[in-house]
């Protein structure tokens, strides 16, 4: 590696890390909170086994799962103003990541509420709860230390998949690489330096994830 790689690898550090910052860490947090508010409700729907919306619920988890997260990103950006609904990228890429992360952690939440044993739920019903008061109170503390594990993977996961919100023009991480890489003719080495914040972004999630294990491992019942 000669210097002058050397000197576009730390010039084009902070002009990675800051968009990594202020823009790829934003639309994580946001889509990550906003397709856990719709797991969440999908969840709920579908142990509960509601007529009509369970089937709405299976429908929109089939199509989520079953569809490319690249292919839902243009769906949203380019193919909405053709129908009259124009949005700016970065709201297209929190709602198609969002919708996504919503399809497949109401899954890990379902999963983890069918492990809670049904004595739980009879439990509550006889001191007088509603469904919806015993899930609160009892049955999703419990279910929640089972769906954390695949939750933070998909939170992990869903870092490095806002790299595809560079395809929808949305300046993050990996379109300033992108950017970068065009103006220096070094895409090996620029590509290889934005994977390697990835890398670090990633690190400490997984290790803030192995705390939060540990964390919970003490309220085992």
């Amino acid at each position: 590696m000669d210097d002058r790689i050397l000197q576009i690898l730390e010039d084009s550090f902070t002009q990675l890390l800051i968009p990594g910052l202020t823009v790829t860490i934003p639309l994580t947090l946001l889509s990550f909170a906003f397709g856990l508010a719709i797991a969440l409700v999908l969840a709920v729907i579908r142990t509960a086994n509601v007529p009509v919306l369970t089937n709405v619920a299976r429908v929109y988890v089939w199509i989520f799962r079953g569809t490319p997260l690249l292919v839902q990103l243009f769906v949203i950006f380019f193919g909405l103003p053709s129908i009259g609904v124009t949005l700016d990228a970065f709201p297209s890429a929190v709602i198609a990541f969002s919708l996504n992360v919503g399809a497949y952690a109401s899954e890990a939440i379902r999963a983890a509420i069918s492990a809670v044993p049904k004595g739980q739920f009879e439990a509550g019903y006889c001191v007088g709860m509603s469904y919806l008061t015993v899930m609160r109170r009892i049955v999703l503390p419990q279910a929640f230390r089972t769906a954390y594990p695949p939750l933070f993977n998909e939170f992990i996961s869903l870092v490095k998949n806002t790299s595809l919100a560079s395809s929808i023009t949305v300046f993050e991480m990996f379109m300033s690489a992108q950017r970068i890489a065009a103006r220096t003719y070094e895409p090996f080495w620029l590509y290889l330096e934005a994977a390697a914040i990835y890398l670090a972004f990633s690190t400490v999630l997984s290790q803030i994830q192995v705390w939060g294990e540990k964390r919970l491992a003490k309220y085992e019942y």
